[in-house]
């Protein structure tokens, strides 16, 4: 049997702005703060099922309003609030993204750093704007309440004694609802090998991390 290890990966604040700067990109030049939020989650659901890890290594919170990437949201307000005790993630995304509109939307103001990425990180992606842009983002938020990660945590939220719930990445590997879209599908065999393969990461840095 698997037992995860609670420590958090390393986030990577340069993937987190450089995707909310794609989709900014993709959309025109500004998106949605909500929706590209949306869009980075699908991704990363996708990534995670696909190769066995999170694009970001964010730390996502079930919301209200779905599954949210809280660092990759405080870069996207041009925020400064972070535990790491330094400005260099938001001194990073403030010369590639900026929020306009009261921070409900973001603004490229420079092309896409690609180096960043691998080539499955743009995979995903170009995975998720190919499947769900279509949608706005209140769309998007309830397409994701669909999902088993944000749904094991509905009742909480609907209790309205919580505002949010940190979900586990691992989560992401459960199957979704006939009608969805899975983000890649699994069998049976291969969300085993995924599962193995998140934690096995966890475990080498929590190592690392002692």
């Amino acid at each position: 049997m698997y037992i995860a290890i609670a420590v958090p990966l390393r986030f990577s604040y340069t993937k987190a702005t450089q995707a909310l700067n794609f989709f900014a990109i993709k959309n025109g030049g500004e998106i949605n703060k909500m929706k590209a939020l949306k869009l980075l989650y699908f991704a990363e659901r996708y990534h995670l099922r696909k190769y066995g890890r999170l694009i970001t290594n964010d730390t996502y919170y079930a919301m209200e309003y779905g599954p949210v990437a809280s660092v990759a949201k405080t870069l996207s307000e041009g925020l400064r609030d972070f535990s790491q005790g330094n400005d260099m993630e938001a001194d990073y995304a403030s010369r590639y993204i900026c929020p306009k509109g009261n921070r409900r939307e973001i603004k490229s103001l420079k092309a896409v750093e690609t180096e960043v990425f691998s080539q499955s990180d743009i995979e995903a992606f170009e995975f998720a704007w190919g499947r769900f842009s279509s949608f706005d983002q209140f769309q998007l938020s309830d397409i994701t309440h669909l999902y088993p990660e944000w749904k094991k945590h509905e009742a909480a939220l609907s209790s309205g004694t919580v505002s949010r719930m940190g979900m586990d990445a691992l989560d992401f590997l459960e199957d979704a609802p006939e009608g969805a879209d899975p983000c890649h599908p699994l069998d049976a065999a291969e969300k085993e090998l995924r599962r193995a393969q998140v934690i096995e990461e966890r475990e080498i840095h929590a190592l690392w991390n002692q």
